[in-house]
């Protein structure tokens, strides 16, 4: 009985000494076939980290699908996609968990081409420290350049450069050391204030878990010992403290607790804090986790915090100290990478989640793409999927934020599509922008277009938003040739599949803007004058408009035609004879025939027939299809 005590006992100290040892997030890069899957391979097999139903199926795997040469393919422990163990590369991200008595690892292994970036990025977001491989028979390439990029972007501080197939090169410490030297060339220009070499061979173990007996003039650590004593606690952001409130915890009448995950920084019992956005200030009367309350917690802990006053704070707000405050701003820059298939689009109005905040967001400029294989920067107006670029964005919300390089937490967020619901974008937040840099500022440029009455919106934005060219179509013909018809069924056409219309006819102008005028010559050129600068507004605003109007002088048409302008104006005729107007409106041409109305086009005053229409309808005819054709041919609509 006293034995079967002890067991116990020495078990739970066992598992309390596991749950306190300290864990490490890392990821591998590098080329196509450098080594990375190989290497965690080893790691875990060397380590005796593998049960033995997964040492039978990776024995069994190599034999079918292996790229060992009949040896076991430790690549196979990570490739599980079909595709990958086919073409024996990665292609998603494959994370892998295992310990050793000092320390917790899990690790993403992350593919190494470059069509897959944004998998490498996903992978990276939260590791403490990356492992780069190379082939040492190729040295420093293009690839090794970008991923270290990346890294540096991510804000990881670690970095191992393992150079791995070292027995291909017949262990050479030469070779070794010009690798060495060339990389911290590179290096140097970028924010990485940690940087090792290891030398070794995945395949054969060297240096992995062991220090390999092949390389004498190799003084350091193992692989695997340099990522159980490799120092990252140090990394955390113990300064800054931030909690973004996640949930409010009321199970009762008499508990209000402020649930959440800390960011950055530590929170003692009687902190004074300060609400964000409010800026109402209490102190923390407690800090409560699952296993009973704190007097202090820590970054990454989760807590429900209660205050000694009653303040009015919702998911989305933030608790800080109130003597270290984050930023507070609608306008920033950051660095953007690109995750969508479909390109990025200016016009679009995203989502953007920055911790527990959610809210609107627009991208208001791209300064520059970065060529992640070269570091050169390139002005472009779009940025496609896997490409990175540094952009100005503009929130509804204030973002309660601070630069990513000090604190990775609180300066990423990510940008969700409003329609698909997808996450298009990952960032990480430079600084605040500059007040001269704000999108809101009116520069003299803006200002003289204003009092010129110039809109600030481009042509192009228009049609890009709206997929077509702005254009009146002007119908014209007989009272009763059928232009209202086939102008209103036009417009619910148009509508349908997506154009951006407005439809303006004679009964709605007279029966406002043109109320106080009559049907003279004069009157009704002032008429068709105000109807044209309608057209002209709307024209400058990206919108298609129809006119339905008789205007029935080819002089009045004209004038129309010039304050519209020629390139804008459609003119369509509909064709039809006095007979079948008389027929299709009679109520109009009886009050005539009883003297009760005059000035009737084509029966007391002359309708002057367009000289050249743009097209011309018959009322019998497919008009509709007509016309949307003719707008498809012009590429009026759709633009593309």
């Amino acid at each position: 009985m006293t034995e079967d005590k002890n067991q116990l006992t020495n078990i739970q100290e066992f598992l309390d000494r596991d749950e306190k040892k300290d864990q490490l997030r890392f990821l591998t890069a590098g080329s196509v076939d450098d080594g990375k899957s190989t290497l965690i391979g080893r790691l875990l097999y060397d380590s005796k980290k593998l049960y033995e139903d997964q040492l039978d199926a990776l024995k069994r795997d190599s034999v079918k699908e292996g790229h060992a040469g009949g040896e076991i393919d430790y690549a196979l422990l990570l490739d599980g996609l079909k595709a990958e163990r086919e073409q024996g590369i990665t292609i998603d991200v494959a994370y892998r968990y295992f310990s050793t008595n000092k320390r917790k690892f899990i690790i993403a292994d992350t593919p190494g081409h470059e069509q897959y970036t944004r998998n490498m990025i996903t992978g990276g977001s939260t590791a403490n420290l990356a492992i780069i491989l190379l082939d040492a028979t190729k040295g420093v390439i293009t690839q090794t350049r970008r991923h270290t990029y990346l890294i540096s972007l991510l804000g990881i501080k670690h970095v191992l450069l393992a150079v791995n197939k070292m027995d291909l090169v017949d262990y050479s410490q030469e070779r070794f050391d010009s690798i060495c030297a060339d990389y911290r060339a590179f290096v140097t220009q970028l924010d990485i204030p940690d940087v090792d070499f290891i030398p070794i061979s995945a395949l054969n173990g060297d240096n992995v878990v062991d220090l390999s007996t092949r390389m004498p003039w190799y003084h350091g650590s193992s692989v695997l010992e340099f990522l159980e004593n490799v120092h990252v606690s140090s990394d955390n952001n113990y300064a800054d403290f931030r909690f973004p409130v996640q949930y409010v915890l009321r199970p009762d009448r008499d508990f209000r607790g402020f649930s959440g995950k800390i960011s950055s920084g530590l929170i003692r019992k009687g902190d004074p804090v300060i609400a964000l956005p409010s800026r109402k200030q209490s102190k923390v009367k407690s800090i409560i986790t699952y296993e009973g309350e704190l007097d202090k917690a820590h970054t990454p802990s989760g807590v429900t915090i209660t205050l000694e006053d009653e303040i009015d704070i919702s998911r989305g707000e933030m608790i800080v100290h109130p003597d270290n405050l984050p930023r507070t701003e609608r306008h920033f820059e950051a660095m953007l990478v690109w995750m969508n298939e479909e390109a990025l689009d200016l016009s679009t109005q995203f989502y953007i989640k920055h911790t527990t905040l959610v809210t609107r967001a627009r991208i208001d400029k791209i300064r520059y793409r970065v060529d992640v294989n070269t570091l050169e920067k390139a002005e472009v107006e779009l940025l496609k999927l896997n490409e990175i670029g540094r952009v100005i964005i503009t929130t509804t919300k204030p973002l309660f934020f601070d630069p990513y390089r000090r604190n990775r937490q609180t300066g990423s967020f990510i940008l969700i599509d409003p329609l698909t619901n997808n996450t298009v974008a990952v960032g990480m937040i430079i600084d605040k922008l500059d007040p001269k840099d704000l999108p809101s500022k009116i520069t003299l440029e803006t200002k003289q277009k204003i009092e010129r009455g110039q809109g600030l919106i481009g042509k192009s934005e228009y049609i890009r938003r709206y997929n077509q060219k702005a254009g009146t179509l002007w119908l014209t013909g007989l009272h009763g040739s059928g232009k209202n018809d086939l102008a209103y069924s036009l417009e619910k056409t148009l509508f349908d599949i997506g154009a951006t219309v407005v439809l303006i006819d004679g009964f709605t102008i007279r029966s406002g803007l043109s109320k106080e005028l009559d049907f003279s010559p004069t009157d009704r050129t002032e008429h068709l004058r105000r109807v044209a600068h309608i057209c002209k507004i709307l024209n400058s605003q990206g919108i298609i408009t129809i006119c339905s109007f008789i205007s029935p002088d080819e002089e009045i048409r004209l004038q129309v035609k010039e304050i519209i302008g020629a390139d804008l104006f459609h003119l369509i005729y509909m064709e039809s004879d006095l007979a079948f107007s008389k027929q299709n409106k009679p109520e109009l041409y009886n009050l005539f025939d009883e003297g009760k109305i005059s000035g009737l086009p084509g029966v007391d005053i002359p309708y002057e027939k367009p000289l050249d229409p743009a097209i011309t309808c018959k009322p019998d005819g497919d008009n509709v299809e007509l016309i949307t054709s003719y707008l498809a041919k012009k590429k009026i609509f759709p633009a593309t």
